[in-house]
């Protein structure tokens, strides 16, 4: 019997890619609605704004030769804005969308919003399914596409939603943030999840591909022992990185800066990683949204961080991939 798609795979479910796929990065944008972080979650309220610049983040991914994949959610799904701005990128095979649940957006509404509810995972069943297949519909027909990569919002996954997603014929699933551990705030605990791509089912019908985190520092081997002791006091986890003993970097330009991620890309590569998964929300492309981007020299530091890390990977053959791509060239 397979296991949840919640709990780490078994021994020898890493995935295999065709020999010419080398070592590839993919490009994942949580495409959502602009929202307060801070305060409690609603189903009204969110903005749109930014939306409209998605085309010129577009237009700069296409220049750096980056097909990014959108993960949208139910008030980006339901955007005509949203729609006009991605028509020609998808038509063109420059941009892909995929899934990304926000059950505190998405219909329907038969839950109460709580921080708990905010995790699709941890809704009964039967309700994330509905959430779940209202939004995959809802993107089918506004977009022109069908959908094979999956997000749980807050990387919420649930016991059944593999199940769920096999179901609906999704195919990938990135939900899983590997070195990280939401269970203080209701989540999942995904600390002890593997780097790389592996087969959540024994079918090989559904692929995981985890958020790229790595562990830097002369302690980095015991990094998933030290670094969980370390942040219950967080000013140790700031002396750790200081001292050059220990530090965890995700590949993300939030909260991350590029010699940080450039320290990370080195080791994902010495560490045989065939995949870089890279993420950031679509809200921080205009300032005000998100913690990362307060003002327009903020925005700027977004979009170097980007040329820098890009430049890297192509000096380190480090090439970019698309979804369905890494469909095509896993092995099964």
């Amino acid at each position: 019997m397979d296991r949840p798609i919640t709990t780490p795979p078994k021994h020898g479910s890493a995935a295999k890619f065709s020999q010419d796929f080398g070592i590839r990065s993919l490009l994942t944008v949580d495409t959502e609605e602009e929202f307060d972080w801070e305060k409690p979650f609603q189903k009204e309220g969110h903005g749109l704004g930014h939306v409209a610049k998605l085309a010129r983040f577009q237009e700069f991914c296409e220049g750096l030769g980056v097909c990014p994949v959108y993960l949208i959610d139910w008030p980006i799904a339901t955007s005509t804005e949203a729609q006009a701005v991605l028509a020609g990128p998808l038509a063109a095979g420059k941009a892909e969308v995929g899934i990304q649940l926000h059950p505190w957006v998405n219909p329907p509404f038969d839950e109460e919003v709580t921080a708990h509810n905010s995790y699709a995972g941890n809704l009964p069943h039967e309700l994330e399914r509905k959430k779940f297949l209202n939004l995959r519909d809802t993107i089918c027909a506004n977009f022109n596409v069908e959908p094979q990569i999956y997000r749980a919002g807050r990387y919420g996954l649930g016991p059944s939603s593999g199940e769920m997603l096999k179901e609906a014929g999704v195919a990938v699933d990135s939900s899983v943030r590997a070195n990280f551990d939401y269970r203080a705030a209701g989540g999942r605990d995904y600390s002890g999840f593997p780097l790389e791509p592996y087969w959540v089912d024994d079918a090989k019908q559904l692929l995981e591909l985890p958020l790229t985190t790595v562990y830097f520092g002369i302690l980095r081997k015991q990094g998933r022992t030290l670094y969980p002791l370390l942040s219950k006091v967080p000013q140790l986890t700031g002396l750790a990185s200081k001292l050059g003993l220990l530090e965890r970097i995700s590949l993300t330009p939030e909260g991350v800066t590029a010699d940080e991620a450039l320290r990370g890309i080195d080791i994902a590569i010495d560490d045989g990683l065939p995949l870089l998964v890279l993420s950031f929300h679509s809200p921080s492309i205009v300032p005000g949204n998100t913690p990362y981007v307060h003002n327009a020299d903020d925005l700027d530091s977004l979009y170097d961080w980007w040329t820098r890390i890009y430049s890297y990977l192509d000096m380190r053959g480090v090439r970019p991939t698309t979804v369905k791509e890494v469909l095509n060239s896993v092995e099964k």
